[in-house]
């Protein structure tokens, strides 16, 4: 996961307080509306992130357990006493520890940023200068 510039440290960094940041604190609408839809799509694209992990932490725990099991039928010799099938079912799962730790750690962070992007979001949302509108009637053209 790769962030670039401010946007990329307020992200990554939970105790980002934007309001530090003058870049961020624009007097201009649409400064802020352009900021919140930057971060709305660094939204999407960390989801797809945290999506992504979500299925290889799955494969790499079937990779686990598909390992685990292959390996307890060769000890049992119910695949014979292949040394080539029980060094590839270990190889599996070392592999899928591996994939699975990396992944989790990934998602951890992805998800922290996750947090951290809609915090600022919001932050962002709560400075826009709303005004009411009032309840004059509709034109129909």
């Amino acid at each position: 996961m790769q962030c670039t510039g401010l946007m990329g440290f307020a992200l990554l960094n939970p105790s980002y307080d934007p309001r530090l940041v003058p870049h961020l604190n624009a007097t201009a609408e649409d400064d802020t509306a352009d900021d919140i839809s930057r971060i709305e799509e660094r939204l999407e694209s960390l989801g797809e992130v945290a999506e992504r992990c979500r299925k290889i932490i799955l494969v790499s725990k079937a990779a686990i357990a598909g390992g685990f099991a292959v390996l307890l039928m060769t000890i049992l010799g119910l695949f014979g006493a292949s040394q080539t099938i029980a060094l590839g079912s270990i190889a599996a799962v070392l592999g899928g520890i591996v994939s699975l730790g990396s992944n989790v750690s990934t998602l951890r962070q992805t998800t922290d940023a996750i947090s951290a992007a809609e915090a600022l979001r919001l932050d962002l949302i709560g400075r826009i200068d709303l005004r009411m509108v009032g309840d004059a009637p509709l034109k129909l053209m």
